[in-house]
């Protein structure tokens, strides 16, 4: 696809991200719409300029004098539905029609900075601060229209931006807006609209993404063209450390449509006028490079022993001196170890961005979660100041997590800084996202509890056993992959253990005395953020372990943890979890089983509880995941089909995980390279999903991305200990690993 000029901007507008904050910047030079104020002009867009700080109104929200608002965010759509989210708070708060709003995500040439996208906090962070930069504006205009109309403004009435005062007097906030450049700043301090009021907020707004995508149109980085553009590929070395020892370039160059070969240290590109030519070229590289190959050591048979024998110095997170002693004198006592494998993002489309230097100015396309952080690493990258340097976010097909969205981006940044002028697009192949992307940590996690007679926890005890989860690019150009196969490569400082590894470890429950220590190990494989971090695998556990505490209490899993419980939301989503799926009536016989389990996502996130439905076949020694049933409260709900779509997405995702995917390796490489080589769930395995939203509307929403991961990995293990008698500790949950 060809995108004429008019078209790239168009593009780069209407596949922006969003921000956080700002401040009121109508375009200049225009006059008032005169037509009937809802038959709306085209949108032409806002012009592009720099955001002029966080404070200001103007970064995060900009009314025009044609009748339109763009809000503006620095946080990117990963296909979660925030445009159409922050959207409706904005349009809420303005008292606007919708159909006036529009936004822009992640640019650094028009967004402020707000990082990455992650952690399940852009409603919770960015959708607050919006709301309170839409509050801010409005009560400014409303204060004009005071003015203007010679009234007070309790006199004022707005509806959809015209307000109307005594005597029939009315303007609108094109009116007041006329052309002008208004300078204010957010003060926090304006009122914030009642929910009762509320038109968009808490509906089920429809995503006009998703129709885009449902009627083929470009929407991508992936779908991205532009009239200058030639098409790259990288040959990635074979595996961890590889060095380039020779090249035959003469056959490669020779190739039709090769414009040419870029080699730096072991980073090799080919370049083409054509993409398949380019995969072409890319293939004969294969034959054409000779290279020393490390091995790769400990082997995956040794890994979760080679975890604990480098025990480093514990991190000490919560500790309490009585709990061993404690735990020693409960007349109920439990010990349970589990492990998770290396996990992969496996995105869907393989990582993709274009790249353009001109005029000593890179520009660059990506599918990124953090525009800014790119920027910086970039920069650092390339030593040049940061103001030459412009991310722009697109979305990526299968984007989220640290994948191969930044060190594509890198990459192909380098090739264009060899062939400037040229718009650079680089895709990986498929092998690349698979074999180089940073999966998520094998880990390792150690429980020990102590109970009383009435199954109340008196004591608990955690070790966790994990690599790194957090090596994003933040302004160190080592943290891309090919910055260090460079003939002059840049230093890898791995850093970032800590905090992901014992995310939820813990408990919400209340427990009178807790211990929790980290071991930061150092791994063989790559690794870095996956959706919800150590959550994941911390909640597997915890939820199996809680499991475990009920059957040794001879307690229904559903009464021990409400007894054991303090927190009244949390115990109204398990009560709801009971209602919802008639859980007293259940046959407890036959060959179905079933498994519940609860967390808060982070423990200041959403509420989300699940039961799991698995069925067995034990002539063919074989069970199948049959239904999920899911209840999930995070205050107030912004739109239910996003919140429920975001939902049942992370149950069948996590779903996957448990029950199929493990990273392959040995000494030579990741063996893991395909969809042969990494099953993931197809849609024949996909079970039965229900989802119920508890809305609170007077409340605060909470971040609800990552909220269903860890509960369903346990779920699954607890249903499948009450259908077969098996209690599976190793991820992933197989029939192999079941006494039949």
């Amino acid at each position: 696809m060809q995108l004429s000029n008019t078209d790239r901007r168009t593009f780069l507008k209407t596949t922006g991200q969003f921000l956080i904050g700002f401040n009121l910047f109508p375009l200049l030079n225009c006059s008032p719409a005169e037509k009937d104020p809802s038959i709306f002009h085209a949108y032409s867009g806002i012009p592009e300029r720099p955001h002029g700080g966080r404070e200001l109104i103007d970064s995060w929200i900009r009314l025009d004098a044609e009748g339109h608002v763009t809000v503006l965010t620095g946080k990117k759509e990963l296909g979660q539905g925030i445009r159409t989210a922050l959207i409706q708070i904005a349009a809420d708060e303005l008292e606007v029609d919708i159909q006036r709003c529009h936004i822009i995500n992640g640019d650094t040439g028009q967004t402020a900075n707000e990082g990455y996208t992650s952690g399940s906090n852009s409603i919770e962070g960015s959708g607050k601060a919006i709301r309170e930069a839409a509050a801010e504006a409005k009560l400014f205009l409303l204060q004009l229209a005071s003015t203007k109309l010679e009234c007070s403004l309790e006199d004022l009435n707005l509806s959809d931006g015209t307000i109307k005062g005594l005597r029939n007097k009315k303007t609108s906030y094109w009116e007041l807006l006329d052309g002008q450049y208004y300078e204010k700043t957010i003060s926090g301090e304006a009122p914030i609209l009642d929910h009762k009021r509320h038109q968009y907020v808490g509906k089920p707004i429809p995503r006009a993404d998703i129709l885009e995508l449902v009627k083929g149109k470009a929407h991508f980085v992936q779908d991205l063209r532009f009239p200058d553009i030639v098409h790259a590929r990288v040959l990635h070395p074979p595996t961890y450390g590889a060095r380039l020892l020779s090249i035959d370039k003469v056959k490669v160059e020779a190739l039709p449509g090769v414009l040419g070969l870029f080699v730096d240290g072991s980073f090799i590109a080919v370049i083409a006028e054509r993409e398949f030519q380019a995969v072409k070229a890319w293939e004969k590289l294969k034959e054409a490079t000779i290279w020393e190959k490390p091995t790769i050591n400990p082997l995956p048979d040794r890994l979760f022993a080679d975890m604990r024998s480098k025990d480093q110095k514990p991190e000490i997170i919560e500790e309490n001196k009585n709990t061993t002693s404690q735990i020693n004198q409960s007349p109920i006592r439990l010990k349970s170890t589990y492990e998770r494998p290396y996990h992969m993002h496996g995105s869907a489309g393989p990582s993709c961005a274009l790249a353009k230097w001109e005029d000593e100015k890179l520009t660059v396309w990506s599918p990124t979660q953090g525009v800014y952080p790119l920027q910086s690493t970039l920069a650092d990258l390339f030593q040049v100041e940061l103001t030459n340097i412009r991310c722009i976010g697109v979305p990526g097909s299968g984007c989220y997590g640290h994948n191969g969205a930044d060190d594509v981006s890198a990459e192909a940044a380098l090739i264009a800084k060899a062939f400037p002028e040229k718009t650079i697009r680089l895709q990986w192949m498929r092998e690349d996202e698979h074999q180089w992307e940073p999966y998520g940590s094998a880990m390792i996690m150690e429980l020990e509890a102590g109970i009383n007679k009435e199954g109340m926890i008196q004591a608990w005890d955690s070790k966790i056993w994990s690599d790194s989860h957090s090596t994003r690019p933040r302004g160190d150009a080592g943290h891309f992959i090919s910055a260090r196969h460079l003939e002059n490569p840049f230093e890898f400082k791995k850093g970032g253990f800590s905090g992901g590894a014992y995310r939820n470890a813990i408990p919400l429950y209340d427990i009178p005395v807790l211990n929790l220590k980290l071991f930061n190990y150092d791994g063989p494989l790559r690794s870095s953020a996956l959706r919800g971090l150590g959550a994941y695998a911390n909640i597997f556990a915890l939820e199996s372990f809680i499991d475990e505490l009920a059957e040794a209490s001879d307690m229904d899993p559903f009464t021990f943890r409400i007894n054991n419980l303090k927190d009244e939301r949390a115990i109204a989503v398990l009560e709801e979890l009971k209602s919802k799926t008639n859980w007293n009536a259940m046959g407890r016989s036959g060959n179905k089983g079933y498994g519940i389990a609860f967390a808060k996502y982070k423990n200041t996130a959403a509420y989300f509880a699940l039961m799991a439905e698995v069925e067995k076949d034990p002539l063919e020694k074989a069970f199948r995941l049959t239904r999920m049933v899911g209840v999930i409260e995070a205050g107030q709900c912004i739109n239910p089909d996003g919140i429920i779509n975001q939902t049942e997405g992370g149950m069948i995702q996590s779903a996957s995980w448990t029950l199929m995917e493990a990273v392959k390796y040995d000494e030579h490489g990741v063996l893991s390279k395909d969809w042969n080589s990494y099953p993931i769930m197809r849609t024949n395995d996909i079970p039965e999903v229900q989802v119920y939203v508890i809305n609170r509307p007077d409340l605060p929403p909470l971040g609800a991305g990552e909220a269903a991961q860890g509960p369903v990995a346990a779920a699954i293990a607890n249903a499948v200990f009450d259908c077969t008698g098996t209690r599976i500790r190793e991820l992933p949950i197989t029939a192999e690993k079941i006494y039949w």
